[in-house]
C-alpha cells in the first residue's frame, strides 16, 4: 500500500486533536467529521505508517512528544524505517545493544526481535516506550531530560555509561563531513555519543542522506571513529572517499 507524505486537512485536525488529548477514538472522530469509519481507520493508518501516532484498539495514541513534532516526523519517514530495519537486522543473539535518541533510532528499536534475547541501553524515553511490552531486556539511563528530543543527558547518564560495555550501538547524528566528522547541535547529546562510541565494541551510525555533507557545532566522531554508516543512499563522491579512507563501512539501502 503507498501512502504519500501529504496530510489533508482532516489529518492534521486529527493530529490536533491528539496533541490535546495523547488520544483520539474513532467514534468521536466520526461524529465531528461526518465520514466513514473505514476513512478515518485509512486516516490512522497512513498517520501511523508515517510514525505520528499508533493506532489501538478504537482509535490511537500519540507516540512520543518527539516524534509528534511536525518538522522531523513526515520528513524521509519511509527512508528512516528502511534505515531502522536494515539497521535492526545487524543485531545478533545475545547482544549488548546501545540505542540513544532521534526518529532514525526509533525505527531500529521498532525492528528488533525479541527472540534474540538481547539487552538495550538507551537515554531516551521514546525509545524505552516503543520497546515496553515487547519482551526485550530493556534499560534506561538516568539523567536530566532534554525536552525537545527526550533524551537524558549529563553527569547521571555520562556516569551510568561509563560503566557499560556494548557489542554495538546505533547513534543518530546531525551531520557528516570531511572536516568535522559526526556531529550534533546539542552539546549534552554530543559528549553521550563520544561516551557511547568509547564502550563499544562496533559504532554504527544510522541517518538519512540529507545529513551528508552537513555538520553541526559538535563534533562528537572522526570519521574514523565510527565502522559503519547506515542510510538510504550513498554520499557524493568526496564523502565517500574520504569514509572509505577511514575504513568506514556504508550501508545503503537506496
Amino acid at each position: 500500500m503507498t501512502h504519500n507524505q501529504t496530510i489533508n486537512q482532516r489529518q492534521q485536525q486529527i493530529l490536533d486533536r491528539m496533541a490535546l488529548d495523547g488520544e483520539v477514538k474513532i467514534a468521536e472522530l466520526k461524529d465531528k467529521f461526518e465520514v466513514t469509519e473505514m476513512t478515518l481507520r485509512r486516516d490512522l493508518e497512513k498517520l501511523e505508517f508515517m510514525g505520528l501516532l499508533r493506532r489501538t484498539f478504537g482509535g490511537a495514541i500519540l507516540v512520543g512528544k518527539d516524534i509528534a513534532l511536525q518538522d522531523r516526523t513526515g520528513l524521509m519517514m519511509e527512508e528512516k524505517m528502511r534505515i531502522g530495519l536494515q539497521a535492526a537486522q545487524l543485531v545478533a543473539s545475545g547482544d549488548s545493544i546501545f540505542l540513544d535518541g532521534g526518529s532514525t533510532t526509533l525505527q531500529v528499536a521498532r525492528y528488533l526481535k525479541p527472540e534474540l534475547n538481547i539487552t538495550v541501553v538507551t537515554n531516551a524515553l521514546n525509545i524505552a516506550a516503543e520497546l515496553q511490552g515487547k519482551q526485550i531486556s530493556t534499560i534506561v539511563v538516568g539523567g536530566m531530560m532534554l525536552d525537545q528530543t527526550s533524551t537524558l543527558v549529563g553527569p547521571i547518564a555520562a556516569g551510568s555509561i561509563a560503566k557499560m560495555a556494548f557489542d554495538r550501538v546505533f547513534i543518530g547524528t546531525t551531520g557528516v563531513s570531511v572536516k568535522h566528522g559526526f556531529s550534533n547541535s546539542n552539546m549534552h547529546e554530543a559528549e553521550i555519543k563520544q561516551l557511547v562510541i568509547e564502550q563499544a565494541s562496533e559504532v554504527n551510525i544510522v541517518m538519512d542522506h540529507t545529513k551528508y555533507s552537513m555538520r553541526d557545532l559538535f563534533s562528537f566522531a572522526s570519521l574514523d571513529g565510527v565502522d559503519r554508516i547506515i542510510s538510504d543512499r550513498r554520499p557524493d563522491q568526496e564523502l565517500e572517499e574520504a569514509l572509505k579512507e577511514a575504513s568506514v563501512e556504508i550501508a545503503a539501502s537506496g
